[in-house]
């Protein structure tokens, strides 16, 4: 092995794309959107696993606090194609207390 002066370092690595991450996401349903099952077509269409923290719907509104693991490239797709059907896709600033 040579000397450590002599070694060459290796850069300093970005977070790669398939690097397992995990995001806390409030999501609110439109009317039109609370019947449809997202939430299981999520797990279904990317390579996330999903976690319902919490939840409230009425006739009118769903909010939902997601928890999305997965590696980081699906975990941003699944929050786009959220976005892309209607959903308002917001981050969780503070911890969310479990009832």
């Amino acid at each position: 092995m040579p000397p450590r002066s002599t070694r060459k370092r290796k850069p300093a690595s970005r977070t790669s794309p398939t690097s397992p991450t995990q995001q806390r996401l409030w999501l609110m349903y439109p009317q039109r959107l609370i019947q449809k099952p997202l939430i299981w077509e999520l797990g279904h269409r990317f390579k996330v696993v999903t976690n319902i923290r919490q939840a409230k719907v009425t006739d009118e509104i769903g909010i939902v606090c997601l928890e999305i693991d997965g590696p980081r490239k699906d975990v941003q797709a699944a929050i786009r194609w959220l976005e892309k059907v209607g959903v308002n896709v917001e981050p969780v600033e503070i911890s969310v207390v479990e009832s």
